[in-house]
């Protein structure tokens, strides 16, 4: 071939521009590329199966000879064609053909087919499958490698991506990709090369293990999975050096507004706080951006700790900026930090979308001349506009809502004072593997102490046949003075239908409980409805609110202990653990009923019963990402963490620590690590130079 792996695709036999449109889709845009289109996963069509041991929801490859072919008409017209080799029958069953088609399928012609086995009215069939006739004595032809089966597009076949992998691989031989991980760290890795590893993964041999492919443990994934993995972490890594280099205003320490705070509060900070609170301290006097990540339980004080450094920056005489990912979070923070700094002479400024124009005005000009000295808001904060003085601080919470370039948006908001100071927190508790790859860019701090007289929460998993049980107990909880939520999570990725299912849970409970005053907040009421719901249920006036996962972070009501979870089976443990930290939050027992659907499935008893033995968010973060995966711990709509082409997160993380410590190794070795994050990332290498 007369080019190489940089060349276009339209270099390739059978590739004109509109293939190349097509192939754009699964992200191929040079012959390289489809080198790293792995398949899906693989059929054995190097063996020829006889009729008699084919098992239904099989995928094999067979062969017989045709007994007959007919035309039925069953609602709609079928063309069956019953074939046999001695040791059993199979009919291939056809809903599309032709005229032409039908009389291929002759008496006495013997026929090669491959496709899924199935139970059919008289005996196995396969529907469509992939056949060819056998002319003569013509043997039946097998594969000498595995077949791939590879991420698809509309209107490019898999024979068609086999062709062109066929071509790229035929290139591979030639002129390999250059290998960016050096010998020495292969060979301690125990590695194969990364052509050897492409060519095996394209094209299995017939003896491949394909339980290891399967569960994406083979040396060969592996190879490439860490060399991914290593890509995003020297992204990210990339991006802190770049941070680290710029200048940031230095906030000293020890401030008197900070000790006044402090020493004004009702409750003492605990150890762990504390230790936090040093740590921010620290990092707020260098000349550089601080870039630290608090992790800590529900209810751990994380917003206290923010606090302090809000403070901080405001006594060095540069602005402080609160942001969180919904309304409803965003307003629970202005709450609390008015409460905390009116009485210091500081009145937090309000930023959001839903803000009528005259208010709107009112805190850009505040934020804009300075006098706005801690601001509140949601991601309106980032948007074009919004201009600040001297920005110095930037706390973010939940921050896997947002995601690494809307973090970005917010730096470039320094004006004159520099870049400012970011501190992220979440309330989901994330595994130190994980946290290597989403957060690589960040230091982290952990508040792994609760505040003392919090009493854990005790769980009980619950049938929804035994419904009339848990409205009793509700009833039993308000009569006491009690308070309580009965949550209706995300069933689909639909807001309508979550409102309905939730406006169809709070018709029932009020009608079961007439005597009890019963609130309702979902996602799709106007701001101000969820404030007036949420406001009413916090001071007392409803007692059992009816809500969708709207509730899940930052609403703090310590009178509510009970607080029950509709079809608690159908989602994520940290999830399930989030809403539990809405109750016990006061001095009373509280707990927390998850009603589920029966029958549960295996997987769904293993995460219920979780819930049930600890209450430590650690422990549920890591059984969520063994079960579930990361997207799934991190919230299915976050957008924070990349999209990997090969690696899988929940799979790979124990790759993370030999990642880390490999990348320490090449760091200072800018040509080499630019080479690796450009194969990975391509355009997202972007991230790496802001």
């Amino acid at each position: 071939m007369s080019f190489g792996l940089d060349a276009g695709l339209v270099a390739l036999n059978g590739v004109g521009p509109a293939l190349a449109k097509k192939l754009e889709k699964l992200g191929l845009y040079r012959v390289e590329d489809l080198l790293f289109l792995l398949p899906l996963r693989y059929e054995d069509r190097t063996q020829l199966r006889k009729l008699g041991t084919i098992l239904p929801g099989e995928r094999c490859l067979t062969s017989g000879e045709v007994l007959l072919a007919e035309t039925v008409y069953r609602g709609r017209r079928n063309l069956l064609v019953r074939i046999s080799d001695g040791t059993g029958q199979l009919t291939l069953r056809f809903f599309h053909f032709s005229n032409s088609q039908r009389e291929q399928f002759r008496t006495g012609i013997r026929v090669t087919c491959f496709g899924e086995a199935r139970k059919g009215p008289s005996g196995l069939e396969m529907v469509h499958p992939e056949y060819r006739l056998l002319r003569g004595d013509g043997e039946e032809a097998v594969d000498d490698s595995l077949t791939p089966v590879y991420p698809a597009t509309e209107g490019i076949q898999q024979g068609r991506l086999r062709l062109l992998t066929d071509q790229a691989l035929k290139l591979l031989a030639s002129e390999p990709p250059r290998e960016l991980l050096p010998n020495t760290i292969r060979r301690r890795l125990n590695m194969p090369s990364l052509a050897e590893a492409i060519q095996y993964l394209h094209r299995p041999p017939p003896d491949a293990d394909v339980k290891a492919l399967k569960s994406g443990k083979h040396p060969a994934q592996q190879r490439l999975a860490f060399e991914e993995l290593l890509a995003h972490y020297l992204s990210l890594r990339s991006m802190r050096e770049v941070a680290s280099e710029v200048p940031a205003p230095v906030l000293p320490a020890g401030a008197e507004l900070v000790d006044r705070f402090v020493s004004s509060l009702p409750f003492t900070l605990t150890g762990a706080q504390q230790r936090v609170v040093t740590d921010i301290q620290r990092d707020l006097g260098e000349a550089h951006p601080m870039m630290r990540l608090i992790q800590g339980d529900v209810g751990s004080g994380k917003t206290v700790v923010a606090a302090t450094a809000c403070l901080q920056s405001v006594a060095a005489g540069v602005q402080a900026a609160i942001m969180a990912p919904t309304e409803l979070l965003a307003e629970q923070h202005l709450r609390s930090f008015t409460d905390w700094l009116e009485p210091l002479g500081i009145q937090p400024v309000w930023l959001a979308g839903s803000q009528k124009a005259a208010a709107r005005r009112e805190s850009l000009a505040a934020i804009s001349d300075g006098s706005a000295r801690v601001v509140v808001g949601t991601h309106a904060l980032f948007q074009e506009g919004v201009s600040f003085d001297r920005l110095g601080l930037v706390v973010i919470d939940e921050q896997h809502r947002f995601g690494v370039h809307q973090r970005m948006a917010l730096r470039d908001k320094g004006g004159d004072a520099g870049q400012p100071h970011q501190l992220v927190m979440t309330a989901t508790p994330i595994p130190r593997t994980l946290a290597m790859a989403a957060y690589a860019d960040l230091d982290t701090s952990i508040i792994d102490e609760l505040p003392p007289g919090r009493k854990p929460v005790s769980t009980i998993a619950i049938s929804d046949s035994r419904r009339d049980e848990v409205v009793a107990r509700v009833r039993s909880a308000c009569a006491e003075g009690k308070q309580a939520y009965w949550v209706c999570p995300l069933i689909e990725e639909s807001d309508v239908l979550e409102a309905e299912a939730a406006e169809a849970s709070f018709h029932m409970l009020t009608e079961q409980l007439p005597e009890l005053r019963v609130g309702l907040v979902h996602g799709r009421m106007k701001p101000a409805e969820k404030e007036r719901g949420m406001r009413a249920f916090k001071d007392g006036t409803i007692q059992l609110l009816v809500a969708t996962t709207v509730i899940e972070v930052g609403v703090d009501v310590p009178n509510a202990s009970l607080m029950i979870i509709e079809n608690a089976e159908r989602m994520g443990l940290s999830q399930l653990h989030q809403l539990r930290g809405r109750v016990g939050r006061g001095s009373a027992e509280s707990h927390c009923v998850l009603l589920y659907k029966s029958p549960l499935g295996q997987l769904a008893k293993q995460r219920l019963s979780v819930l049930r033995d600890t209450n430590d968010g650690f422990i549920v973060a890591q059984r969520d990402l063994e079960l579930r995966g990361p997207g799934e711990l991190l919230g299915t709509r976050q957008t924070g963490l990349p999209d990997y082409r090969i690696a899988d997160l929940s799979r790979d993380a124990d790759l993370m620590p030999r990642v880390q410590s490999v990348a320490n190794e090449i760091m200072d070795r800018h040509e080499l690590r630019s080479a690796i994050v450009r194969r990975w990332l391509g355009k997202a290498e972007r991230y790496a130079k802001v």
